[in-house]
């Protein structure tokens, strides 16, 4: 029954990719070519010309008719300007992840199995319409029985059958295309479909939101300026999420803001210094920062304070791939196109074997024009691209963690110049940014490095003895092979370094164990 569903499946694909004319796309296919007539035969290609729909827009109402799964293809689709057309690219981030709504009947069955106690008995209040209803999941508004308003998310129905059904017809398309076209095989679609996969897994197991929930919301317990909703774990299942229900300003309603007497400025600028703070402090971010998740605690005129929903999607940076962004950034502002070349090579991002001053005027090439803008239009997001596009020509495989962080940082930055176009994005990210490499790259920063690594350091000080016996054990070998006398080491350093460190170690071992 599974293989005939699957094929019906593939079938409906098929014509839905017919109807929106997305056949001639593929007969420009190197393999394919030959067989261009043929799209000539489509009987809906006499509609389309009417309708005069350019290939993104085409390509977006394909994905959005062949529903939940595919709409979240075209949103990571829609993070690739590294690998896509423009034009592809703005049609696909007007994809919204709004689909027809389940029956309620069938979301209180779920709930009530989840749970194991009847609606009633868990909830003193519970919505018979959602709220809100998307591809993966739909919302509720309920009341628990201590008087707490809370939100209760829901899976869909069958989801898990439904992903898996199409991310097999995906995996299976995107390795006959990449088989067919060398094109094709540059955008590699088959990082891409794991990263759906990889994305959508996630937002199938609602404790792993509310863990990403839990996370953000204790990252930012002692500061001030964002809310991050309370989760309810009694409640919560892999297929259940009840969270407290924030009433804020939806952040597009710019005249509610001012009417309250929000500054919109200082609403804006509060935004980028949160992100950036989670970027750069935490190394742990919202990632799916679209208009319908951003919020304004409307009691905080003075003092704005942001609230986020849906944490289905995080994104973390490893300490290499901050230092790498905030000195990327520092020097990108300074103009020092030689240092931005460094630090692709220094990081890895490039093989080594590239040159320092042709990847340097690679990067003034494309940037540079960037500082004929006036300051408060130039991008941080295209920026980031700009810089990834670069490693790319050099053979770099994009991280997709970055194109996270890339797609974020275009998301927030949309949201701040909506509200007040001449917020100048750099101005209020540098501070945090120089802040942050100070404390790394000091004497603090590696005073807490060394205390991190002080109970290994401890743990492996018994051993040092033994390695240091070695070490010159195995210099003393090969002095005696040597008949003229022998040059002196040429990394005296490093030598130096691993004694001073077995001293420090027999100090902190005698210490801690007497």
């Amino acid at each position: 029954m599974g293989a005939i569903k699957q094929s019906l499946r593939f079938i409906k694909i098929n014509y839905v990719f017919l109807k929106y004319g997305l056949d001639r796309t593929l007969f420009q296919l190197p393999l394919l070519k030959a067989f261009e007539f043929l799209a000539w035969f489509n009987p809906f290609y006499w509609r389309l010309k009417k309708l005069k729909l350019s290939r993104g827009e085409r390509l977006a109402l394909a994905l959005e008719h062949l529903g939940p799964i595919f709409v979240k293809l075209g949103q990571i689709l829609s993070t690739r300007r590294d690998i896509l057309p423009d034009d592809i690219v703005v049609a696909l981030s007007k994809l919204q992840d709004q689909v027809k709504p389940f029956a309620t009947v069938e979301a209180r069955a779920m709930i009530e199995a989840a749970l194991a106690e009847p609606i009633a008995q868990a909830f003193a209040r519970f919505d018979e319409a959602p709220l809100a209803s998307a591809s993966i999941a739909q919302v509720y508004g309920a009341t628990l029985p201590s008087g707490e308003d809370v939100i209760v998310k829901v899976l869909r129905p069958n989801i898990h059958l439904e992903v898996e059904q199409d991310l097999a017809i995906l995996k299976w398309g995107a390795f006959w295309l990449s088989a067919l076209s060398k094109s094709l095989r540059r955008l590699n679609l088959k990082s891409v479909t794991l990263e759906l996969e990889r994305t959508l897994l996630e937002e199938l197991d609602l404790i792993k939101e509310a863990a990403n929930a839990s996370q953000l919301r204790r990252n930012f317990k002692d500061r001030d300026g964002l809310h991050i909703p309370k989760v309810y774990w009694s409640y919560c299942r892999k297929n259940i999420l009840v969270m407290e229900r924030i009433y804020g300003i939806p952040i597009l309603n710019k005249q509610e803001l001012l009417s309250r007497g929000f500054d919109l400025k200082n609403v804006g600028e509060r935004g980028v210094t949160l992100f950036y703070t989670q970027v750069f402090e935490d190394s742990f971010f919202h990632a799916d920062l679209h208009t319908g998740n951003l919020f304004i605690n409307p009691e905080t005129a003075k003092h704005p304070e942001w609230m986020l929903v849906d944490f289905g999607i995080t994104g973390t940076l490893s300490k290499e791939n901050q230092h790498y962004l905030a000195a990327n950034f520092l020097a990108f502002i300074d103009r020092d196109y030689r240092r931005v070349a460094e630090l692709h090579l220094e990081s890895g991002w490039v093989p080594s074997d590239v040159r320092v001053d042709i990847l340097e005027s690679a990067i003034r090439s494309v940037c540079e024009p960037i500082f004929e803008l006036p300051a408060n239009h130039v991008s941080v997001g295209q920026t980031l691209l700009r810089l990834l596009m670069i490693a790319r020509q050099f053979n770099m495989e994009v991280k997709p963690e970055m194109l996270l962080l890339q797609k974020s940082l275009i998301s927030i930055e949309g949201v701040v110049k909506y509200l007040d176009s001449d917020i100048d994005i750099w101005a209020v990210a540098r501070p945090i940014l120089t802040r942050w490499m100070k404390r790394q790259m000091g004497l603090r920063g590696l005073l807490r490095s060394f205390k991190k690594e002080l109970p290994i350091i401890i743990d492996k000080s018994p051993e040092l003895p033994g390695l240091l016996y070695q070490l010159l054990k195995q210099r003393t070998q090969t002095a005696t092979k040597v008949t003229s006398p022998a040059p002196a080491p040429k990394n005296w350093s490093t030598f130096i370094f691993s004694i001073l460190t077995l001293i420090i170690g027999l100090l902190l071992g005698w210490h801690f164990h007497y």
